[in-house]
């Protein structure tokens, strides 16, 4: 599945998807989904051995914990890497469709988006599927029982680990909104904490990096003002580590 109990797409024993934009949550995004070639794409029978361990298979599950479709994609992800031009959610999409959409987070994010990457041997091999996204998929197999979710990577995007001086929660108010660049070209709050988050960060990660006494929940309230969404955090934002 996509996050939510560690670090936007995974369930406890697996990763999660990081990335909602700032005061947009779960906002689809209008750039046309590009087929993924090259270094960040998989062949269909990677993606179905995927599935079967997210999903059991089902490319159409709907068990209502926020999470939906073969892949297992949280709402803000399917959104994120551009499910919305097929359907609302991704249980509503085709098997193709959900394949396209996942080959665009693989590049966005890597396999760690998924916590089944592991079991399905996900790897960014270049296999290009060649899904049609206008045809229809079959959708059937036994639903998996659903499981909390946790906190995911954050999108590869270049980002320079530097230490902001650290400002106390008086000062955060006046300090001036300054933004990142997602790589979907979106702009979201930067936020003005102690620590810059670089690619391949996770709120669960940088929680016990850093020793955050609560977690990455705790993480995540001290950041409210700056991440939306515990499943959505890019590189160059700054996020405070304490009160």
């Amino acid at each position: 599945m996509l996050l939510n109990s560690k670090g936007k797409h995974r369930r406890p024993s697996k990763a999660v998807r990081v990335a909602t934009l700032a005061g947009v949550t779960g906002a689809a995004i209008a750039a046309p989904l590009m087929g993924a070639t090259g270094a960040s794409a998989a062949s269909v029978a990677t993606w179905d051995a995927v599935a079967q361990c997210e999903s059991g298979g089902n490319w159409s599950i709907n068990t209502g914990n926020g999470y939906y479709g073969g892949l297992q994609f949280s709402q803000s992800s399917w959104a994120a890497a551009g499910g919305t031009q097929y359907a609302p959610r991704a249980d509503l999409a085709t098997k193709a469709q959900q394949i396209a959409t996942a080959e665009k987070l693989l590049a966005m994010q890597g396999p760690g988006a998924w916590g089944c990457a592991g079991a399905g041997r996900l790897t960014n091999d270049g296999v290009d599927p060649g899904v049609d996204t206008g045809s229809t998929a079959q959708q059937n197999a036994p639903a998996q029982q659903s499981k909390q979710a946790a906190p995911k990577q954050a999108a590869p995007k270049p980002a320079e680990r530097t230490e902001a001086p650290a400002a106390s929660r008086a000062d955060r108010g006046t300090a001036p909104k300054k933004t990142v660049t997602t790589p979907t070209g979106e702009k979201v709050a930067k936020g003005d904490g102690e620590y810059t988050v670089k690619s391949g960060d996770s709120l669960s990660k940088i929680a016990a990096q850093h020793k955050v006494k609560g977690g990455w929940q705790q993480l995540f309230k001290l950041n409210k003002d700056i991440v939306q969404d515990a499943d959505l955090i890019y590189p160059g934002q700054q996020l405070h580590l304490t009160k």
